[in-house]
């Protein structure tokens, strides 16, 4: 049976999830929506720093980082932005994007530099 997008999507996430801990960070949030503004896929602290992080995903040759567009971009740092407000934080904060190919995960820190 074929896996549908959603499903590929989700077991992405949960795979980016377990990175993530393993490598130290703590899961405050995952698939924020902020309004009309967008969604936040993981949201994490490590190091006393909040990382609002964008999952990408793709099967095949296709690499998940042209998944990740300026608008898309745009979205996140405003969704990002919105929960800080909501959440009356005033904290170091990193916008980063984790790219899953096949299993693989790679963690690229502050993408909006």
């Amino acid at each position: 049976m074929r896996e549908l997008p959603k499903q590929y999507g989700d077991k992405s996430e949960s795979l980016a999830t377990r990175f993530l801990e393993q490598a130290g960070f703590v899961i405050i949030e995952r698939n924020y929506f902020a309004k009309k503004l967008g969604e936040i896929d993981i949201i994490a602290t490590k190091e006393e720093v909040l990382h609002f992080i964008e999952v990408k995903s793709a099967k095949a040759d296709f690499d998940p980082i042209y998944n990740l567009t300026p608008a898309k971009l745009r979205k996140v740092i405003n969704s990002a932005h919105f929960y800080m407000k909501s959440k009356g934080l005033h904290v170091a904060f990193s916008i980063d994007a984790m790219m899953i190919r096949q299993d693989k995960v790679e963690l690229i820190e502050n993408i909006t530099l």
